[in-house]
C-alpha cells in the first residue's frame, strides 16, 4: 500500500499559523454563536473580536456559522464578510 503525499497550500499554513489570541474554545464560540450572528445581521458593523478570529482559524465553526447565517438571513450564508 502507497501513502499518498499531500502538499500543504499557503491557505492551510497561515490557518494553522494564525495567533488565535484571544483564545476561545469550539465550544464556547458555539455557545455564542446565535448571538453573534444576531448582532451581525441587525448591525453589520458590529464586531467581536474574539469570535472573528477564532472564525478565521477554524474551519468548522466558520461553516457553521455561515450556515446559521443562510438560515437566519434567507440568503448564502456569506453576509457576515465585511
Amino acid at each position: 500500500m502507497s501513502r499518498r503525499r499531500r502538499t500543504v497550500t499557503r491557505t492551510v499554513l497561515d490557518s494553522l499559523t494564525l495567533d488565535t489570541q484571544p483564545w476561545l474554545s469550539c465550544d464556547d464560540c458555539f455557545d455564542l454563536m446565535d448571538q453573534y450572528v444576531e448582532a451581525r445581521l441587525a448591525d453589520p458593523t458590529f464586531e467581536d473580536p474574539v469570535i472573528a478570529t477564532h472564525l478565521a482559524a477554524c474551519s468548522a465553526c466558520e461553516e457553521e456559522t455561515d450556515s446559521l447565517y443562510a438560515l437566519l438571513a434567507g440568503g448564502d450564508g456569506n453576509s457576515r464578510s465585511g
